[in-house]
């Protein structure tokens, strides 16, 4: 593990609301919308305020206080049209997509958003969609296998002319597609990111990811996890992903209102839905052998925020809160994948208030840093 961060800022995404019921799990009021003209507007806000990605999720069936949703991709370049500097990252999952079909939408994308394109392959947790729609459900380490075939399916068949790939799920024979992704230095092709937990998902991400997403997690946890990516990579001998963390950000002018929030959040919790969530989850952390599974150890609490943004905790004051961004960024966190409550005002406040105070630590640990850790 570097002693000392990087020097690039600290980035940050943020979800999108594209989906009904907000970003916790409960009745607590929350002023976001999932419709497209309250999205383009947060996007237009979003990009002025700091924020350089968001990421649109993914549900294909109403469930667990998503009772509306929509689709990840379509949405994601609406969004792109809507704006002129934000990345916006698509969720998509192989099984449902053939990585040659993604791969045409997204060099589309790219074109038309000037090379702002992004996806992001997640595995699957969800076992109601793949059976209500037909599709077979593969196990764990399975799902993760078929996923690093479709990264490398994609990143074949954009940056060669005639992709070849004899896979256990993807087949590509003297595949060529134009035009391809923009390609850019630091950029040949639209970045890739991906999420998990689990062994199979540090090694998946090791091999093949531009990027890594964890659930939310402390400092322990986070250095568990980016040491481990970090040695799959090393083996693979390639350049490790960057790393990107989950939290759900609770700002306020004092702590006591921030904790308030917090307990609020927790206490109109929707019982029904998050147990329902944790029921449909539990087999995802369970099924590992190592136990290292997403949600293996999530509480009530954690999943009340379904990607255990609490966790990170940043819950607090805005100097308390940036102060803990840098603290993460010095264990190797390139970018926080935020949740927010009231999405406009919050995101607002994030740029004015919070956002400065991270720009004015990181200027001052540069300045501390001996030159050497710097070359």
């Amino acid at each position: 593990m570097p002693e000392f961060p990087g020097t690039d800022p600290v980035r940050f995404a943020y979800w999108v609301p594209n989906v009904s019921g907000g970003l916790v799990t409960s009745t607590i009021e929350q002023r976001t919308d999932w419709g497209y003209e309250y999205n383009r507007e947060l996007a237009r806000l979003a990009e002025d305020n700091g924020f350089d990605y968001a990421l649109s999720q993914v549900r294909y069936m109403a469930s667990y206080g998503a009772e509306y949703q929509h689709e990840s991709t379509s949405f994601s370049l609406a969004l792109l049209l809507a704006t002129q500097r934000l990345k916006v990252i698509a969720a998509v999952h192989p099984g449902l997509w053939h990585p040659g079909v993604l791969a045409k939408l997204g060099a589309t994308a790219d074109h038309l958003s000037g090379g702002r394109f992004a996806v992001n392959v997640v595995s699957g947790w969800f076992k109601g969609e793949f059976t209500a729609l037909g599709e077979p459900w593969l196990e764990h380490d399975e799902r993760y296998r078929r996923a690093e075939e479709f990264i490398t399916a994609l990143r074949s068949i954009w940056t060669e002319d005639h992709a070849e790939l004899a896979g256990d799920f993807y087949r590509l024979r003297d595949f060529s597609l134009k035009p391809k992704p923009l390609s850019t230095p630091g950029r040949p092709h639209p970045e890739i990111f991906q999420g998990g937990n689990s062994t199979a998902a540090r090694a998946m991400a090791g091999r093949v990811s531009d990027w890594y997403f964890s659930n939310g997690k402390d400092f322990d946890g986070v250095t568990e996890q980016i040491t481990d990516v970090r040695a799959f990579a090393d083996r693979a001998g390639r350049t490790p992903p960057k790393f990107g963390l989950n939290g759900f950000l609770i700002a306020r002018d004092t702590e006591a209102e921030a904790r308030e929030t917090l307990r609020e959040i927790v206490a109109k919790a929707d019982t029904p839905a998050v147990h329902g969530f944790r029921d449909a989850v539990r087999q995802a952390g369970q099924s590992t052998a190592d136990g290292k599974g997403m949600w293996q150890d999530s509480g009530f609490e954690d999943l009340v925020q379904y990607n255990d943004g609490f966790r990170t905790g940043l819950i607090g004051t805005p100097e308390q809160i940036a102060e803990r961004i840098v603290a993460y960024k010095r264990l190797g966190v390139d970018l926080f994948l935020l949740g927010f409550l009231h999405y406009l005002e919050e995101v607002e406040y994030f740029g004015k208030r919070v956002l400065p105070l991270v720009r004015e630590l990181e200027a001052r640990q540069t300045e501390s840093e001996p030159v050497a850790a710097r070359a």
